[in-house]
């Protein structure tokens, strides 16, 4: 019998520091009320655990580093360009390429250059960048999520599946030619998370192809996914990161990607695909957006971070660790008492804000309350994923709430230890222990548009 560490330590040593914001109680105070209860408008330096997103929050290892210090920045033909090609070809295997700064103009480019105002594009749950890009195209963007996603404290391996069943029903209602295309999220971030599975994208690719539909992906975690599969789908527990990630973009005709997560890098993205005229569309509209095809936005120094970032996050000792360390704060907030979304997914751990506080309606957005109280008590800073960021206002003037109000605390790669994070599981708990002190909040500002990141607030009187 052989040792068994109780947790998957960090599989790396530290190689630099950087000091961390620590303040007083009565400074919190004074940052929230100049941000309007917005962490997204708190200075980085003011914040002592930022959790805000794992996008771009990353730390680099030292292999890419010292790849970035081979950056070819010519303007055309730059060989880091073709590194950087190469290694998203050997992932998913798509004829195609175009690089981008970073997911959303990715998006931009993709939805833009297949435009059909009035039209529908469902996925298991479009993200906020996502969705806005659909809807400045005049589209709608459909989520079709199965009922187990839902639910946040029911255990089920893969919350993050499309629902095949009403996907085949909204063909059938709207018809083939008010879908130009359907698009998966890997993981499910909006829904926590979640990962789908192997098999819900090999039918989500069978009904596409039926009725010639393109099917895309939405990569931006894809390693993370591929691990849930591994561990959790049966027929994987054989198959290395790699082969998983590479059957499933088999499935699908093409793929967008914020390379700032499962890239390892700080900035990057880059819009795949199989098919040639939809590739020199989207080249056409790139150009004069993010620049010349071989650059698209990016410094060749990134695209040479970008190649060994591809690289590594296929180690199955990262992808491992990863998931246990979510898993492990995860299990420190159960036993606190907090409800979370369950089972922890890939990147974050989603507190269900709405079971926690349940006498703040969702009117007054108890996952942005919750965050505002979070920084004020232990400087952490963390984002709402509720009704802030998907209700949705209605021809009549009515609103649809989101259907749960969650507080997300997204985890960057390879940057915090687990003192930190117990760290924040103390916070939370207490945070918990004094749920009652903890008011709604209400607009004062509310932007057009992602609201969220620039919207100010007020906690409302009791």
């Amino acid at each position: 019998m052989s040792f068994q560490p109780t947790f998957a330590i960090e599989p790396f040593r530290i190689k630099s520091v950087e000091p961390l914001g620590i303040t007083t109680l009565e400074q919190r105070r004074t940052v929230l009320e100049r941000a309007g209860l917005n962490t997204f408008l708190i200075r980085a330096e003011e914040v002592l655990i930022d959790l805000l997103t794992d996008s771009g929050t990353g730390a680099m290892s030292a292999a890419q580093w010292s790849a970035m210090m081979l950056g070819d920045e010519s303007y055309a033909g730059s060989r880091s360009f073709f590194k950087f090609e190469a290694q998203v070809k050997r992932i998913t295997r798509f004829r195609h390429m175009l690089p981008t700064h970073q997911g959303r103009s990715a998006e931009n480019i993709l939805f833009g250059s297949m435009q059909r105002p009035g039209s529908i594009i469902p996925s298991n749950s479009h993200f906020d960048t996502t969705r806005a890009n659909i809807e400045l195209q005049g589209m709608e963007a459909c989520d079709l999520l199965v009922e187990e996603g839902k639910h946040p404290m029911l255990e089920h391996p893969f919350k993050g599946n499309l629902d095949v069943v009403k996907l085949d029903s909204l063909i059938t209602e709207v018809g083939v030619s008010h879908i130009p295309m359907v698009m998966i999220t890997v993981t499910n971030n909006a829904g926590g998370g979640q990962p789908v599975s192997m098999a819900n994208l090999r039918e989500v690719s069978r009904i596409c192809r039926s009725h010639k539909i393109p099917f895309f992906i939405d990569a931006c975690r894809f390693a993370e996914n591929a691990m849930f599969i591994k561990l959790r789908e049966g027929g994987y527990q054989d198959k290395t990161p790699l082969e998983i990630a590479q059957e499933m973009f088999s499935y699908a005709d093409g793929c967008t990607m914020s390379a700032k997560k499962d890239g390892l890098v700080n900035i990057g993205g880059f819009l795949a695909m199989n098919d040639q005229d939809l590739y020199e569309r989207c080249r056409n509209r790139m150009v004069p957006i993010e620049g010349f095809p071989t650059y698209g936005g990016l410094a060749g120094y990134d695209m040479e971070a970008l190649a060994v970032g591809l690289q590594e996050v296929l180690d199955e000792s990262y992808l491992r660790y990863r998931l246990e360390n979510i898993e492990y704060l995860g299990k420190k907030f159960l036993a606190a008492g907090v409800p979370i979304v369950r089972p922890t997914g890939g990147h974050a751990v989603f507190i269900d804000a709405g079971a926690l506080l349940p006498h703040i309606p969702w009117q007054q957005f108890p996952g942005t309350a919750l965050c505002a109280y979070l920084y004020e008590i232990s400087g952490i800073r963390s984002c709402e994923i509720g009704s802030v960021l998907f209700a949705s206002k209605n021809r009549d003037g009515s609103v649809t709430p989101a259907p749960n109000e969650l507080l997300r605390l997204a985890i960057p790669r390879r940057v915090y230890t687990h003192s930190h994070l117990d760290y924040v599981a103390e916070a939370v708990a207490y945070a918990a222990e004094h749920k009652k002190k903890i008011r709604g909040v209400a607009f004062t500002y509310e932007p057009p548009v992602l609201r969220h990141f620039m919207a100010r607030f007020k906690w409302v009187e009791s």
